[in-house]
């Protein structure tokens, strides 16, 4: 899976860093999950919590 991120006011997506790398704080910028080949979107624009809790539910029913 791939994180994404984009400041709010940006329109280009970037690949996500992490959070101690990013230049503001977490709840300036947008975030979204895609599959590895980058074709499906797994969660659309949202908060960097909503999408870690869709992150970890993807990772939890793969692992059973």
């Amino acid at each position: 899976m791939v994180l994404q991120y984009k400041l709010k006011s940006e329109t280009r997506w970037k690949k996500y860093p992490g959070k101690n790398k990013l230049k503001f704080s977490v709840s300036k910028y947008d975030f979204r999950l895609l599959n590895e080949a980058k074709t499906k979107i797994l969660a659309d624009k949202a908060s960097y919590s909503k999408v870690m809790k869709r992150f970890r539910q993807i990772e939890f029913f793969k692992r059973r």
